[in-house]
């Protein structure tokens, strides 16, 4: 019996922007990817495209200095023929740390709190956090912000292979508690691994097919 599950099986560039008029034409649905500096996100993105280097990786913080627009194409087999859907992966600017200047870093915030209000086709902000470390205040301020906004949200506790399995179990219920999240607002990933890339998938594709 076919899957009915859906998978991403191709991710491409396709812009950068700083401001609207530079942001893509057509209109598709958009998820965007927001946290920390070096927090992992173009790693998660080269992850979830199974494509190593679409989105660079730097091991210096604050490299991704636009917001990155990636058309990503899913595919959910169905027993007469495949069902496919299109969304732009968005990758914005990381907060909390950026080699350059104040200035710059305040430029960054306006054009990411233009988009962020603006947009019509956002559907889902996935808040990646390092689940290393406690929750920091930019974390916090983050997700408080983003509710103000009424997006819905999902938060992503990265580099879950760099701690033991009863750490995980910790920190994970650290961030449920700090944030008031249940398990349907929280997942962790292993960008190396893959791991719970096909959860990941599924859940951003339900608040797309709402």
């Amino acid at each position: 019996m076919a899957s009915t599950q859906w998978d991403i099986v191709g991710g491409e560039f396709v812009t950068s922007a700083v401001k609207a008029t530079q942001y893509p034409r057509d209109t598709i649905e958009e998820v965007a990817f927001i946290g920390r500096s070096n927090v992992g996100k173009s790693s998660l993105l080269n992850s979830l495209a199974r494509r190593k280097g679409m989105a660079r990786v730097s091991s210096a913080p604050g490299k991704t200095q636009t917001i990155n627009f990636y058309l990503f194409k899913a595919k959910r087999s169905e027993e007469k023929e495949p069902v496919r859907h299109s969304f732009y992966a968005v990758d914005l600017p990381g907060y909390g740390f950026a080699r350059t200047s104040k200035g710059n870093r305040d430029e960054w915030s306006a054009f990411i709190c233009k988009y962020m209000e603006n947009s019509r086709d956002l559907r889902l902000v996935c808040v990646l956090m390092d689940i290393r470390h406690a929750p920091m205040e930019s974390d916090i301020d983050c997700y408080q912000w983003l509710l103000s906004l009424g997006l819905p949200i999902l938060v992503i506790l990265t580099k879950s292979d760099k701690l033991s399995k009863g750490a995980v179990i910790t920190q994970t219920a650290l961030y449920k508690k700090t944030f008031g999240l249940d398990d349907d607002h929280l997942i962790t990933y292993t960008s190396t691994a893959h791991t719970n890339r096909r959860e990941l998938i599924q859940r951003i594709m339900a608040q797309l097919d709402r």
